[in-house]
């Protein structure tokens, strides 16, 4: 708390060494929030080092295409439910939590009452989220295509739309559980629950293509089913269907506009 609100006051427009520069504030806080971030090493670990983790495990047992999934292999398979579970990680038992904590302890009103506001924390904790997101699926894409041989996205262009609309439709479901948790443990409970039934669907456990048609379904119109389906596309080489990037967008606008609605700066 002291750590950033010390900052934001050395980052404030109206301070003499960043006088008219709101962009100045941004920078600081963004800095401020990842030195936090790297403070805390169970987050990281959690959220990169662990999906990196699982993919040379999965890749251990990979031996060639398999049938029941598609006929691709089996760590293949798994590239991009694990690309969906950094996402989700950091969303919703990162931002969350973070974000409810602030609240609680009554940083971002304090934070109002400067000329920096409250509103640029916030988007500092999008940015570090975002870019820690960035990193972490740059991580499975290299150590999945240079230790298994998993090829790097086919279309490019498919793969970052679909990553963007995932990152957005679940940095949008973090604000809105920030938004109705009155505290940082409550936001973090309901996130682990929101979490482990979304990766369900996403494949974690049960691999999409191996699920019943019924419940393959039901998980193509979940955030991170539609969000896995999008990523397999565009990693073989194909555009995303349209059904699944029209999903994460739909979710996108739900999401931010409950949260816009609700969230509460105290």
């Amino acid at each position: 708390m002291t750590a950033i609100t010390a900052e934001a006051t050395d980052a404030s427009p109206g301070n003499s060494k960043n006088r008219g520069n709101g962009n100045s504030a941004y920078r600081n806080l963004v800095f401020v929030e990842a030195r936090l971030l790297a403070r805390e090493p169970v987050p990281l670990l959690w959220g990169v080092g662990f999906p990196i983790v699982l993919l040379s495990i999965m890749g251990a047992f990979s031996h060639g295409p398999d049938k029941s999934l598609g006929g691709v292999t089996l760590v293949a398979t798994y590239a991009p439910v694990l690309i969906a579970f950094t996402i989700s990680t950091f969303a919703l038992q990162g931002l969350a939590p973070v974000l409810a904590g602030y609240r609680e302890r009554g940083i971002l009103r304090r934070l109002n009452a400067t000329p920096v506001g409250a509103g640029r924390l916030l988007l500092a904790q999008l940015t570090v989220n975002l870019a820690v997101t960035l990193v972490a699926t740059l991580g499975i894409l290299i150590v999945g295509d240079a230790a298994f041989g998993v090829p790097l996205p086919g279309q490019g262009a498919g793969f970052v739309l679909a990553l963007l609309l995932t990152s957005a439709s679940m940095l949008t479901l973090g604000l809105l559980i920030t938004s109705v948790a009155r505290t940082a443990r409550v936001a973090g409970a309901v996130g682990a629950m929101l979490f482990l039934p979304l990766m369900f669907f996403a494949g974690l456990w049960v691999p999409q293509a191996t699920m019943p048609a019924a419940l393959r379904r039901a998980g193509d119109d979940t955030p991170l089913g539609a969000a896995v389906s999008a990523l397999q596309h565009s990693m073989s080489g194909q555009w995303p269907a349209a059904s699944t990037l029209a999903i994460l967008a739909g979710y996108t606008v739900v999401f931010g506009l409950l949260a816009w609605r609700l969230f509460r700066w105290e």
